[in-house]
């Protein structure tokens, strides 16, 4: 298996408040209710994922930032690994 480094953008995402999940390679928030894979972090521009960031989520469901969107099943997953 090969490690994946983190990208550049980290510091911009710990200073929003993101933990980083090794286990599923993805940021998430569970104040915001958002979660960014790392993919997503990595395919977008500072600017792109600041605009995300600063984006309020005004549902109640979390906000999945990932292309292509993985299954329902997939994100009960890791949201169950992260609630715990």
């Amino acid at each position: 298996m090969i490690a994946r480094m983190k990208p550049a953008k980290d510091p911009i995402l710990r200073a929003a408040g993101y933990a980083y999940n090794f286990d599923r390679l993805a940021y998430y928030n569970r104040v915001a209710r958002k979660a960014f894979s790392l993919e997503w972090v990595e395919d977008h521009s500072d600017v792109e994922l600041r605009d995300a960031l600063e984006r309020p989520n005004e549902s109640e469901d979390w906000e999945v930032y990932a292309e292509p969107r993985p299954s329902q099943r997939v994100i009960n997953e890791f949201l169950a690994e992260i609630s715990g």
